[in-house]
């Protein structure tokens, strides 16, 4: 068995695709209208790739044939597949369960597919050691993941509740033809799953709520913050205006567990704003949200915002300047610019 990387298109907009359809997709450029495993060489493919994309320089064309290749004859039956998700600071992982199948009824997008068991959705990418992360990182469509004995320790965490088990932890890589080692991560991607280590170890529990109340006071609001116990679905009132009696009036629930949360607790914040007389609501997640959540944005979109981790360190940045001092003396940042990544890229 191998583990596998794969991508749901550059701005995950295949994701949904895949996880209802329990398959995962060759969506490469729009997907191909010829079954490309009819290629048995790697050269016929790279030409066959050449007579499609003329305007790949070599390098660029060597990457996608290595890809392609990959998801059309070494992806097998019983393999695992790790989906990033782009949507939440989550993890989708997957068995699959056939072997490659062309089906020239569907657009090319999806012409190309492998039957896939989504045994675990939603993972917390926090759940992730580093070093794992940073090989989910790569700048790649389709690729196998094994630097750091990666597959035995993604299946020690599937053991342990998704949880990083010590044991299986192996730091070294003695795989001399390991497909990712020059591989170039994601490097934003990179600082906010470090940037949420931080978060994480500084705001474990009612410490979470603080730091949403900092960035809402650095947005302009007065806020009152619940003491810590409980709460009543109540953490945190918010209001504009110097003593908190402008409008909208909005009342806050703040999870930091990792436990993507369900629909019951959405409930329960809509009904405690009714009790508080808000006007409206802000959930904020640590762990993100279950799909039944995310169904309810659009019929919410009116009343409630959803926070998941990443959200919550977008928020973070954009106001990072106007915190109190002493949240960012526990949160020391530092902004740096990197060259984007490019098509032209090779």
């Amino acid at each position: 068995m191998a583990l596998w990387l794969v991508r749901a298109g550059r701005h995950g907009e295949y994701e949904k695709r895949f996880i209802d359809d329990k398959k995962i997709y060759l969506t490469w450029g729009g997907g191909f209208s010829k079954d490309l495993s009819q290629f048995d060489t790697r050269e016929k493919l790279t030409n066959h790739l050449d007579s499609i994309y003329p305007n790949y320089k070599p390098g660029k064309l060597r990457n996608a044939s290595g890809q392609i290749w990959a998801f059309v004859h070494r992806i097998k039956p019983n393999d695992w597949v790790v989906l990033p998700s782009k949507h939440k600071a989550a993890i989708h992982v997957g068995k699959v369960l056939s072997p490659m199948v062309f089906n020239t009824k569907l657009p090319p997008e999806y012409s190309h597919s492998y039957q896939v068991d989504w045994f675990a959705t939603d993972i917390p990418r926090t759940n992730f050691d580093q070093d794992i992360l940073y090989s989910l990182g790569a700048f790649m469509t389709v690729c196998q993941i094994k630097r750091n004995d990666a597959e035995k320790r993604i299946h020690a965490m599937h053991n342990n509740n998704w949880h990083v088990s010590r044991q299986s932890i192996a730091q070294t890589n003695n795989d001399e033809n390991d497909d990712i080692d020059s591989i170039l991560n994601d490097l934003e991607q990179i600082a906010r799953d470090q940037i949420a280590k931080l978060i994480i170890a500084k705001y474990k529990g009612h410490g979470m709520a603080r730091l949403v109340n900092a960035i809402l006071e650095a947005q302009g609001y007065t806020t009152h913050v619940s003491p810590e116990g409980p709460d009543k679905g109540v953490d945190i009132l918010a209001a504009p205006g110097p003593m908190g009696f402008g409008e909208p009036r909005i009342c806050v629930q703040v999870k930091s567990s990792d436990t993507p949360l369900d629909t019951p607790t959405l409930n329960q914040l809509i009904g405690t704003m009714q009790n508080v007389q808000a006007q409206h609501g802000l959930f904020v997640s640590w762990g993100g949200f279950k799909s039944s959540v995310d169904k309810e944005k659009a019929v919410q979109f009116f009343r409630v915002r959803l926070w998941d981790r990443d959200n919550l360190i977008e928020e973070l940045l954009e106001n990072y300047e106007k915190l109190d001092d002493s949240i960012r003396a526990e949160l020391p940042l530092k902004r740096i610019w990197t060259v984007a990544q490019t098509d032209s890229d090779e």
